[in-house]
């Protein structure tokens, strides 16, 4: 049982006696991070040795986070966002008339929207249904180029076998793109499963907006080029146009343009203290917490649309009502920081929460659940 937290609260902008149960939406800053984004302030402002700082702490960053998913450092690049770089490998694909992309039906936007929206061809969308762990099976074929899966959802809080996809999409000969964002920071993740991977960083990871995480298994695709670039993307010398464009031969070949230097400061920053843990510590504690909640829900006869067994869920629990708002408002005012959306009211954990905070949100929700 979690009984006390994991991270130290007072590392955080968490105010006294809030339950900040958000991380699905957004994870508490740390206050670290204030002296992070004045020194990127310095460095900005003192001409090429600046920029040269700059490009360290990316270099930095791209260690940490290869350190984190398991995988190596030129495997690592950075994006604005999980949706730019879905859509930079869905722009890179040679598409044929008939071929298919699945994809389950509560599927994140970002993973979904740059294959729905290719026009020539059009791709087809092939949506599996229902809720059994295997469901995506049932839906791919030998015309499947790729299948696209956030590793745990982000409407339900259900997690994915991705071994299971692996093995089913090497049946196909299909790519697996996935979106670690709704667990990286408290799994322990290994992205080479994934033929390219990508990750939000204002989460789990305890970073900002304004960069994402790609990752791009070079073993499994050596051939992968992107058919857009920038002058960041391109090969280091680059500058006459008279012969063909060479990007670079790492995952920075996904940064088009500057990295945001900012986010990447803060980033590095977060991994220095995610560092200090081991993610199967970080996992035991927020499942405990999780496991918790649920039990308790059961109790109160409020149902959760998060799977029970912890193997099949990630640090989320999610309750569906077509009230979440207002009862995301009221618990606010209660001092228990949840997230909506699509309708459902969705408590995340991370380090910093303890049991105490599962206490809070009980007793706040007798006082606030309707149906």
């Amino acid at each position: 049982m979690s009984s006390k937290p994991l991270f130290d609260p007072a590392a955080f902008r968490i105010p006294p006696g809030v339950a900040h149960v958000c991380a699905g939406g957004e994870t508490a800053f740390l206050r670290s991070h204030d002296g992070v984004l004045q020194q990127y302030g310095i460095d900005k402002s003192n001409g090429m040795p600046g920029r040269t700082a700059q490009e360290a702490q990316v270099e930095r960053a791209r260690v940490h986070m290869a350190r984190l998913w398991q995988v190596d450092a030129g495997d690592i690049g950075f994006v604005s966002s999980v949706a730019e770089g879905v859509s930079i490998i869905a722009e890179s694909i040679d598409w044929q008339a008939g071929d298919n992309v699945c994809i389950d039906a509560i599927e994140y936007p970002s993973v979904v929207a740059p294959f729905a929206m290719q026009r020539h061809p059009k791709v087809d969308m092939r949506i599996a249904q229902g809720s059994e762990p295997g469901r995506l099976a049932d839906y791919v074929d030998a015309r499947t180029r790729l299948i696209g899966v956030s590793c745990v959802s982000y409407l339900t809080g259900e997690r994915f076998d991705l071994a299971a996809i692996r093995k089913l999409a090497d049946s196909v000969g299909a790519m697996l793109v996935v979106d670690f964002t709704q667990a990286t920071g408290y799994l322990p993740i290994d992205a080479s499963l994934a033929d390219f991977a990508f990750s939000a960083c204002y989460k789990w990871l305890l970073g900002m907006t304004g960069v994402g995480v790609a990752y791009w298994n070079r073993a499994r695709q050596p051939n992968f080029l992107p058919s857009t670039a920038g002058w960041h993307s391109v090969a280091p010398g680059t500058h006459g146009w008279d012969q063909p464009v060479e990007v670079r031969a790492d995952a920075l070949r996904f940064t088009r343009g500057n990295p945001a230097h900012g986010p990447v400061y803060v980033l590095a920053s977060a991994l220095d203290y995610l560092e200090q843990f081991d993610m199967r510590d970080v996992q035991r504690h927020v499942q405990g917490l999780t496991c918790d909640l649920l039990v308790r829900l059961r109790a109160l006869q409020i149902p959760s649309t998060t799977p029970d067994d912890p193997a099949r869920h990630g640090a989320s629990v999610c309750v569906a009502s077509s009230r979440a708002q207002q009862i995301v408002d009221a618990l606010y005012e209660r001092g228990v920081y949840a997230w909506n959306g699509h309708g459902r009211v969705r408590f995340s954990f991370h380090g910093y929460n303890s049991t105490q905070d599962v206490d809070r949100i009980v007793d706040a929700l007798q006082s606030v659940w309707r149906p």
